[in-house]
């Protein structure tokens, strides 16, 4: 039942337009490319010369987050740095961002602050412009989209299509976190709706905050450019490992070959994935929504990229004739098969 001040608190009190108002009033731009942010038709953005990188997510409940365990200030959080992540993937850095919501009435203005409050903390953390958006009623809860736009010099910009074989596979972090963190908070919102017992969620800081509070790795982008490593490939690991370097090897028209061995999993990850008789790797794999960033580099790299302790290089790119490929520990050569996310 909504409080007293929930019920003074309502969103049709505001309207649409003060509603954007309230959300916008304290923006203060940090970009110079920024001319013009929220209050006219459009963004107005001076580029000089820049490349300009675009992307969209969307995010609707009850499809791709649940409410009952993602806190509002997350899922703002999340929203953004997920549309970075896309950005850092074409080798180039997010500057500005388009937030547009269908929101129902269940939701209070203070509800909204808090998705916001999410959404303005990750801009402030990556040095990101809020530059407009829409709002609009819903019948069907929440549905969250941004848009993200970035800047790179034509030269920096890297797409899925530029592998070779013999470029070297490679991947930041470690993978299947985010996966066995969702799998935790479905298992204690199953276990809470039968019979009332509070979650049991300790010891398990990493995995919950890869899923729910995930960070995009422009350290990396810094780093391999620091070491002046351009990747001849990149993409974001957000649909699974294997999804995510298909996508790689169908643009670049080549094979792949991974080594199961090689695939960088966090202990915590494991040991969820043993609680849940789940093959760790197959949630590196398939999981998804881990956001690091899978890439090629030429082979005289190695002794620069295999250097770096949030690096690993875990195959080759092979012949489009000889096939996607995964050497396992107790299969041998097995096909590897994109079973990651699905929209439909």
């Amino acid at each position: 039942m909504a409080s007293e001040k929930d019920k003074k608190n309502q969103l049709s009190d505001l309207g649409e337009f003060g509603l954007i108002r309230h959300l916008t009033s304290d923006i203060k731009l940090k970009n110079s490319s920024s001319v013009r942010g929220v209050g006219d038709d459009a963004a107005v953005i001076d580029y000089k010369g820049k490349m300009i990188v675009a992307t969209t997510d969307l995010l609707t409940e009850g499809i791709h987050f649940n409410l009952v365990y993602t806190p509002l200030k997350h899922l703002g959080y999340k929203a953004a740095v997920v549309n970075f992540s896309d950005v850092l993937a074409m080798n180039a850095l997010p500057r500005q961002i388009l937030i547009s919501m269908a929101v129902s009435a269940k939701f209070t203005t203070s509800m909204i602050d808090e998705l916001y409050e999410g959404i303005y903390s990750a801009c402030d953390r990556y040095g990101v412009d809020p530059a407009g958006g829409d709002t609009s009623s819903s019948l069907t809860g929440l549905t969250l989209s941004i848009t993200a736009l970035g800047e790179a010099d034509m030269d920096e910009i890297v797409y899925r299509s530029g592998a070779q074989p013999n470029d070297l596979i490679c991947v930041s972090g470690n993978l299947g976190a985010a996966y066995m963190g969702l799998q935790l908070l479905e298992r204690e919102k199953r276990i809470f709706e039968t019979t009332s017992q509070q979650p049991v969620l300790d010891g398990y800081q990493y995995i919950l905050q890869r899923q729910l509070k995930p960070e995009p790795r422009g350290d990396i982008i810094q780093m391999l450019r620091e070491l002046k490593i351009k990747p001849s490939s990149m993409i974001d690991v957000s649909d699974g490992l294997s999804s995510d370097l298909l996508h790689i090897c169908n643009e670049s028209r080549t094979g792949c070959m991974i080594y199961e061995t090689k695939i960088p999993v966090d202990p915590e990850t494991r040991k969820m994935a043993g609680e849940m008789n789940i093959n760790p790797v197959t949630a590196a794999l398939n999981g998804g929504e881990d956001y690091e960033l899978l890439f090629t580099v030429p082979l005289s790299m190695y002794e620069k990229i295999s250097q770096h302790h949030e690096i690993s290089v875990i195959g080759h790119m092979v012949n489009e004739h000889d096939g996607k490929k995964m050497i396992t520990l107790r299969q041998g050569e097995v096909e590897l098969v994109a079973q990651g996310w699905r929209g439909f």
